[in-house]
């Protein structure tokens, strides 16, 4: 059995948790990971799943998760698939599902993709990383939510229990009869 992890990282962490999926998957199957935004073209159906993992910045997925998406829509409708968001807003427990996380509630409601499993991670806050402008930003972002706003530290809000819990779902996620 094999699995695609397709993901859009901006910082890293959404690369980090894909890979760390794919290390969980390797017991019970091979896994390729790409970064969705330097994959030109794939062929879904050397797959038995499909993963794909996208970041917010700003309020915002990459365009190139809808584009692939919308590309690719009724065959990733046909199979197995999962989606798992990364954002900062999900550092609060109550904004981590699906439902609650409005980033990924406004995707899910606008994508021509339904997965058959969803998650949302929080993701790191890595200020010393940050360009300028970011790191104001997000730093201005911050405050407004009551978030961290020492712009010397880095912070990893993921939970890896849940991000493990995820894994053990996505590994018995298949075709259904």
């Amino acid at each position: 059995m094999k699995a695609l992890i397709l993901y859009s990282s901006r910082d890293g962490q959404t690369r980090a948790i894909a890979s760390y999926i794919a290390n969980k998957l390797q017991n019970t199957q091979n896994c390729d990971v790409f970064d969705l935004q330097q994959i030109e073209a794939i062929e879904l159906e050397q797959y038995q799943k499909v993963l794909i993992g996208a970041s917010v910045r700003y309020g915002h997925f990459s365009p190139a998760l809808m584009k692939f998406v919308k590309r690719h829509a009724v065959q990733l409708n046909q199979m197995p698939s999962a989606f798992f968001a990364v954002n900062l807003t999900a550092r609060k427990p109550e904004k981590r599902s699906p439902q609650t996380n409005a980033y990924t509630r406004k995707f899910l409601l606008s994508s021509p993709w339904q997965p058959k499993q969803c998650a949302v991670f929080a993701g790191a806050l890595r200020y010393p990383r940050y360009r300028w402008f970011d790191r104001v930003m997000i730093r201005f972002i911050m405050k407004m939510t009551g978030g961290e706003t020492d712009t010397s530290k880095e912070v990893e809000y993921t939970d890896w229990q849940q991000v493990d819990y995820f894994a053990q779902e996505l590994s018995r996620l298949q075709y259904e009869k």
